[in-house]
């Protein structure tokens, strides 16, 4: 059974930090090219990052360049997101997915409030 949990949201003041984690099973992760994806409340969903197999080529929605961070651990099946500087528009639910597969976790939720 494919599964992808996500980890490692919850509520910070604009400008603190977070890192998410996606621990991923059920398929050979090395092989498969990995995104996030979120969705703001009332919003639909927003592409954030994404990450070639072997982690060669990061690529990032223009908003979040300079501060979110991709990166994948193959030997642990993990996918990361760390988010820095953090504002109140990157308020929503965080999905780990296989890239154009339709396959993502159960999201954790960012809430960036003073």
């Amino acid at each position: 059974e494919v599964r992808l949990v996500e980890s490692g949201g919850g509520l910070v003041q604009p400008g603190g930090s977070l890192r998410l984690s996606c621990a991923a099973s059920g398929f050979q992760f090395r092989n498969y090219a990995m995104e996030w994806v979120r969705q703001a409340p009332g919003k639909g969903d927003e592409w954030v990052s994404r990450i070639s197999t072997g982690g060669a080529y990061p690529t990032y929605q223009d908003s979040v360049k300079g501060r979110f961070t991709i990166s994948r651990d193959d030997t642990k099946n993990t996918l990361s997101l760390q988010m820095n500087s953090l504002k109140t528009e990157d308020t929503g639910v965080y999905y780990c997915a296989v890239l154009q597969s339709g396959i993502r976790g159960q999201g954790t939720q960012v809430t960036v409030s003073s």
